[in-house]
């Protein structure tokens, strides 16, 4: 079993701090989507609101993870259509159609928080409507079963099943993590089982186990490759991307959701 750090109730609590900002960047970021926006302007508007709570952006100038390689330049990376993930925002004009995956982190008081979501640009095709609708309940479906499996193999086998029923596919370049104090933290966390995972990495899933959970999933194939800003992947294949990300905790009382919307005391 891979190494894991279990939180506290008080230190999960404390994770909320950050969650609960950048569940609040998302939703600035949903406001601001429409034709004729730039991604860099979504980008502008995201790092004003961390500045604002005294909060460190996480994405901004993280090490490339090729040697030599430029740090991710924005706050929020920008995946538009084909692009799964670490999309640099840029000044090209969102237009209608387009799907735009948003992701975010940022700490505060040493703690992290870390969130996506996949918005529609005004109408789309019903067939990426659906993409979206699949990958949101398919993280839905996770956080559901934390409660009730015991093994994260058990949750990725169902997660990827989905998504195979509905005639798509899981990418398996990329995985969650394990969250804390730094962003990125044992363990991984695959939407998908493989002969690794069931070997070596399966952890059991306990009171006070923090987990970003983050599945992506594409109308085509699953193969990614990158773009020559060094950052952005897209889909081999040039079909449409879609990714949901919660920052997710186990406790005594439940599964609790650190980046959901504000509560009715929270506001």
């Amino acid at each position: 079993m891979p190494a894991q750090t279990l939180r506290s109730e008080r230190e999960i609590q404390r994770m909320r701090v950050p969650g609960l900002a950048v569940r609040q960047a998302l939703e600035l970021a949903m406001e601001m989507i429409a034709p004729g926006v730039t991604t860099r302007e979504i980008d502008d508007a995201v790092a004003e609101h961390f500045r604002r709570l005294d909060a460190v952006p996480l994405f901004k100038n993280y090490p490339n993870p090729t040697e030599g390689g430029p740090p991710f330049p924005g706050v929020t990376c920008m995946s538009l259509n084909d692009e799964v993930v670490h999309g640099v925002p840029n000044d090209r004009q969102l237009v209608e159609g387009d799907i735009l995956s948003i992701d975010t982190g940022c700490r505060i008081g040493g703690w992290c928080g870390d969130s996506a979501v996949t918005l529609a640009v005004g109408k789309v095709a019903p067939a990426v409507r659906r993409l979206l609708e699949v990958t949101q309940e398919v993280l839905d479906m996770a956080i559901d079963l934390l409660g009730k499996k015991q093994w994260w193999s058990q949750v990725a086998a169902e997660m990827d099943a989905f998504v195979r029923a509905n005639g798509l596919t899981t990418v398996e370049s990329f995985v969650g993590h394990g969250i804390g104090r730094e962003m990125h933290e044992l363990p991984q966390v695959p939407n998908f089982v493989s002969p690794q995972l069931r070997r070596h990495g399966d952890f059991r899933l306990e009171p006070g186990l923090v987990l970003a959970i983050e599945p992506m999933v594409n109308m085509g194939g699953k193969a990614v490759k990158p773009l020559s800003d060094q950052w952005t992947m897209v889909t081999a294949d040039g079909k449409p991307s879609a990714h949901f990300e919660h920052t997710v905790a186990i406790t005594e009382s439940g599964v609790r959701i650190l980046t959901a919307p504000a509560t009715a005391e929270e506001r």
